[in-house]
C-alpha cells in the first residue's frame, strides 16, 4: 500500500499544505514598500506619494482594515487610489472606513473593473489562456453575463467628499504646500472605458509636476502617457502576478503587460520618450480566489525625488 499510494497522498499533502500558506498566511501577510523615483525637476522637494490599490475589500476583513487605518501613520503628502477596491456589493461602507485616515490628506482615484462589477468564480487556467490569446477583459473577449452591479456611486461619493481628485478620464491638481501637482487619469482600460483623447496633450506648463494615473498597465495607456511626456505613470490591475513560481516570477499579468514588469518600478518607452512606471502588487484578492503565493499583498510609499 506504501508503494502504491505514497506518492500521490505526498504530492496532496504538499498542495493542501501550500494552498493553506498561500490563503492563511501570505494573502493577510501585509506589506509597506518602499521606493525612491527620480522624476521631480530640479530644486523640488521630495514628495511622499501612498499609493494603495487591489484592496478588493469582502466585509469581515479585520486585519486588512486594520492594516489600512494603520497607513495613515506614514503622514503621506498624498494618496493615490488605483482601484478595484471592491470584491463584495456589501463592501462599500467597510472600505471608506478602512480608508478614513487616509481620506485626511490630498488624493486622488481612479476606479477598477472590479469596482463597477462584483467578481465571479473563474477557472483560473483562463487567464493562461488569455495571455496565449492576448484577449483580456473586454479586449477582445465578449462581455459576462448575469453580472453583479457593484455600488460604485456610493464609493465615489464617499471619495469625492473627502475631498478626493476624481480622475475618471480627466485630470485635477493637487496643491501641496504651494507645490502644484497635475494628476492626468484614465477608466479602467481592462473594460474599455479608457478616454485617452478626452486627456490627452500632455502636461500642463502652469504645473511644477505632472504624472499619469490607471487602473490597468494596458500597453496603449502607457504608449500615450508615454510620448505625451508624462515622467511617471502608477497602475494597478496585476496582483503582482498573485500565484507566482519562487525564483521565477508571475506567469500572468491579466492584460497585455509583459511579466517582467508585473509589479514594482520599471520603464516605459514610447515615441522617442522613456517614462518611469509603478505597478503596484495591491493588497487584496478576488473574493473566489483569496490566495497568493510568492506575492505577498502590499501598498508602496513613493518618495519623488530630483531626475538626475
Amino acid at each position: 500500500m506504501q508503494a502504491r499510494y505514497g506518492v500521490p497522498l505526498g504530492i496532496a499533502a504538499v498542495g493542501a499544505a501550500g494552498l493553506l500558506y498561500s490563503a492563511g498566511f501570505e494573502a493577510r501577510s501585509f506589506r509597506l514598500r518602499r521606493v525612491t523615483v527620480p522624476v521631480l525637476p530640479p530644486g523640488m522637494r521630495p514628495l511622499r506619494v501612498l499609493q494603495v490599490s487591489d484592496i478588493h475589500m469582502v466585509g469581515g476583513q479585520r486585519k486588512k482594515q486594520r492594516w489600512l487605518r494603520s497607513l495613515a501613520g506614514l503622514r503621506p503628502d498624498f494618496v493615490i487610489n488605483t482601484g478595484d477596491n471592491l470584491s463584495d456589493p456589501e463592501g462599500v461602507p467597510e472600505t471608506l472606513d478602512a480608508l478614513g485616515p487616509l481620506m485626511e490628506f490630498p488624493g486622488a482615484y481612479v476606479f477598477g473593473s472590479n469596482d463597477y462589477y462584483g467578481p465571479k468564480l473563474r477557472n483560473p487556467a483562463r487567464y493562461l489562456a488569455e495571455k496565449v490569446s492576448g484577449k483580456h477583459g473586454l479586449n477582445g473577449n465578449a462581455p459576462a453575463v448575469g453580472i453583479v452591479h457593484n455600488p460604485w456611486e456610493d464609493l465615489r461619493d464617499g471619495f469625492d467628499g473627502a475631498g478626493w481628485l476624481n480622475l475618471t478620464n480627466t485630470r485635477g491638481v493637487l496643491k501641496i504646500d504651494g507645490v502644484s501637482v497635475e494628476l492626468t487619469g484614465l477608466d479602467d482600460p481592462h473594460i474599455r472605458r479608457d478616454r485617452y483623447e478626452q486627456v490627452a496633450g500632455g502636461p500642463s506648463a502652469s504645473a511644477d509636476f505632472s504624472m499619469g494615473v490607471v487602473h490597468a498597465p494596458y500597453l496603449r495607456a502607457l504608449d500615450s502617457f508615454t510620448a505625451d511626456d508624462y515622467p511617471l505613470i502608477l497602475a494597478g490591475h496585476t496582483h503582482g502576478g498573485q500565484l507566482c513560481v519562487p525564483f521565477y516570477g508571475a506567469l500572468v499579468t491579466n492584460c497585455d503587460l509583459d511579466t517582467g514588469r508585473v509589479k514594482g518600478l520599471s520603464t516605459h518607452t514610447a515615441g522617442g520618450r522613456t517614462a518611469y512606471m509603478h505597478v503596484s502588487a495591491g493588497c487584496g484578492t478576488n473574493r473566489y480566489t483569496p490566495v497568493r503565493f510568492a506575492c505577498p499583498p502590499e501598498v508602496t510609499l513613493l518618495t519623488l525625488v530630483e531626475r538626475g
